[in-house]
């Protein structure tokens, strides 16, 4: 199966170049049309007045390709960055070769070496011809990016409408957001000090319900504190106290002694009386202060 031949390309610049005639028609400046092909390419050249063409061969992009020791894509890529764009870094000629030809060259630096190439060009057959279509390949280029700028500058439009679009509706969902934060934090706050409130209550009820509850236990704790003392005192008071028995004020252990008259009769003299009153006395008062 044959492999389907690669669509070609087409390119068209306009290239700042060293005449000999300044004053010349296009003087200055050209424009260059080429197609490329996988293999090989064609020029058509034009400064407004004139028009020159090159058809380049197979056979003579491979010789050149071999004369600088590149093959054949790269060559092609190479000579394709030059012709397509101008490169400010590089010096463009374009010279009269004789018999009505022009000689395109261009320089360009391969590792810190200047170099130059160039192609001959032959005065076009049909001047008028090649220079409408160099003219309607760039009026239909021109119509092109015309048209993508104005597709961009829609889509640029559309996007910004959508940007504000979209902005507006963050500006309204923050506060959106904003006032229902500050709504929830309003009823929070609310419940918050209503269950303030009724933990207050609650905890005043059950103070005042302890409170209750203890007095009682304090009046009956006093109370039982109030008898525990006052039988202690009604026991001590029946402990201390003795009743006071006249017969048994006399001391045993004092005797009667016998009289001086030297009678049987055991009468105590007068002073003995007053000595066993007065001990009985001390005794009855002691007994009392224990």
């Amino acid at each position: 199966m044959a492999t389907p031949a690669a669509a070609p390309r087409h390119s068209c610049a306009k290239l700042s170049v060293a005449v000999e005639d300044p004053k010349a028609p296009g003087g200055g400046g050209i424009f260059v049309k080429a197609t490329w092909l996988p293999t090989r390419f064609s020029l058509a050249v034009t400064d407004g007045a004139g028009a020159w063409v090159a058809d380049v061969s197979d056979a003579e992009v491979r010789l050149r390709a071999e004369q600088w020791d590149q093959p054949v894509p790269e060559y092609l890529a190479l000579a394709e960055r030059y012709l397509a764009f101008h490169q400010p870094s590089s010096t463009y000629s374009f010279h009269e070769a004789g018999n009505g030809n022009r000689r395109l060259s261009w320089t360009f630096e391969k590792q810190g070496t200047k170099l130059e190439w160039r192609w001959k060009l032959q005065q076009s057959p049909h001047t008028q011809q090649t220079i409408a279509e160099v003219l309607d390949f760039l009026m239909d280029a021109n119509i092109r990016l015309s048209e993508e700028v104005v597709r961009k500058t829609q889509s640029f439009d559309k996007l910004k409408q959508e940007a504000e679009k979209c902005l507006q509706q963050s500006e309204r969902f923050n506060n959106e957001k904003t006032d229902f934060e500050q709504a929830s934090f309003t009823k929070f706050v609310a419940v918050l000090n209503s269950k303030k409130t009724k933990l207050r209550l609650l905890k005043d009820k059950i103070a005042a319900h302890e409170a209750a509850d203890k007095a009682p236990k304090e009046d009956e704790d006093n109370e039982s504190s109030d008898r525990a003392l006052k039988e202690e005192d009604d026991g001590n008071s029946t402990d201390r106290t003795e009743p006071f028995e006249e017969g048994s004020d006399k001391d045993p252990s004092v005797k009667d002694e016998p009289s001086e008259t030297g009678s049987g009769n055991l009468h105590s003299s007068p002073e003995k009386s007053a000595a066993t009153s007065t001990s009985r006395g001390r005794r009855g008062r002691k007994r009392t202060r224990k």
